[in-house]
């Protein structure tokens, strides 16, 4: 069915209503750094959830580093976890809380490097949550330190001669190897850095939502973003970075689907 559309009048005038602020983001400013996907992540979650009338059926779980601002913005039941142990507490609610929606929102540093078995044994588990896992390949709120998906050669405060990968290791594709698990029902690659890439998101951000809704397994959502402040950028020369550097590195797309995997080309 068609949804229905929606009109205001302004100065005698008639407008449609093509986009509003979502109903389940609260009425405060975001203190998200300039050029920050945080706060489009949020956007979008809140606006599938106001869509799908599921805010008080949602818990979102959120740990140390940037998302942990997700509190102040998302009108949902939160609740806080330890750094990197967001997909362990996101477990056990969703055990206590079965018909419940449960997601957490966590950065690279965080899932990626002190909560990796977390990670890892949640998805193997095949627990019924969303991560939305936000790479920026830096620690961004602790200092701009090198993260595990910190790029080869990229300059970090704690790699200022950039990452070696001889003696630091390459790094992490984290979306690849959670797939190659059993209890992984969608697994996908996403990216706000243009309107194209932002529309495909959210149906991205629906799909994982959808699917655990109907208690699929874990979800995982990738989100390859950027960190203007931690890569010491303007928010304009982050976007042409991440475009030209991330995303080659960590190529957007569906990388499981319905359990599948699903065959891809690009990368490096």
């Amino acid at each position: 069915m068609a949804k229905e559309k929606k009109y205001i009048e302004k100065d005698g005038q008639k407008f449609e209503v093509v986009w509003e602020k979502p109903k389940g983001l609260k009425d405060k400013p975001m203190h998200y750094c300039p050029g920050c996907a945080h706060g489009t992540l949020e956007k979008f979650i809140m606006e599938v959830l106001d869509e799908k009338d599921l805010k008080e059926k949602t818990i979102g779980v959120a740990p140390v580093g940037c998302s942990v601002f997700a509190y102040d913005y998302m009108n949902v039941d939160m609740h806080e976890a330890a750094h990197g142990r967001a997909t362990a507490v996101a477990t056990g609610i969703s055990r206590v809380f079965p018909d419940h929606l449960v997601f957490t929102i966590q950065g690279d540093g965080d899932l990626a490097a002190i909560g990796t078995a977390e990670t890892i044994h949640s998805c193997n588990r095949g627990e019924n949550i969303i991560i939305f896992f936000v790479n920026n390949a830096i620690y961004g709120m602790t200092g701009g330190q090198m993260a595990p998906t910190t790029l080869g050669g990229q300059v970090t405060s704690s790699s200022p001669d950039g990452r070696n990968l001889a003696t630091m290791g390459y790094p992490i594709k984290i979306s690849d190897m959670v797939a190659m698990l059993p209890g992984t029902h969608y697994v996908t690659r996403v990216a706000f850095n243009n309107p194209t890439n932002s529309r495909k998101a959210k149906k991205a951000i629906e799909k994982a939502i959808d699917y655990s809704l109907e208690k699929k397994g874990t979800c995982l959502v990738e989100i390859v973003g950027n960190c203007p402040s931690g890569w010491k950028m303007t928010p304009l020369e982050s976007y042409d970075w991440w475009e030209e550097n991330m995303i080659p590195y960590y190529p957007l797309g569906v990388i499981k689907d319905k359990g599948v995997l699903v065959e891809k080309k690009g990368g490096k």
